[in-house]
């Protein structure tokens, strides 16, 4: 059974950090590229980051670039997000996504919530 679990969110104060854990059970970890995504209500879901499978490479939207950070231990299946230089603006739910071009395949985690307020 494939699971994408998330955990980290919570409640921080602007300016603080957190930091995203997404860990993932019943498929090939190391063949996915792995991205994190968020969404606000009424909003479309949208990129934050991803990286590549052996994690060589990344990417990131433009309003989070160096501040966060997305990394992978494929040895323990997980991919993380450090948020550091939290904004308001940050505060979304939080996605995990798995996806494999050569499978094309793409899993979901079930998201975690991040908010963002003094």
């Amino acid at each position: 059974q494939v699971q994408l679990v998330e955990s980290g969110g919570g409640l921080v104060q602007p300016g603080g950090s957190l930091k995203l854990s997404c860990v993932a059970s019943g498929f090939t970890f190391s063949r996915y590229a792995m991205s994190w995504y968020r969404q606000v209500p009424g909003k479309e879901r949208e990129l934050v980051a991803g990286i590549t499978r052996s994690g060589g490479s990344t990417n990131y939207a433009d309003s989070v670039k160096d501040r966060f950070t997305i990394s992978r231990d494929n040895a323990k299946n997980t991919v993380y997000l450090q948020m550091n230089s939290l904004k308001p603006e940050d505060t979304a739910v939080y996605y995990c996504r798995a996806y494999s071009s050569d499978y094309g395949r793409t899993y979901w985690g079930q998201g975690t919530q991040v908010t963002v307020s003094s």
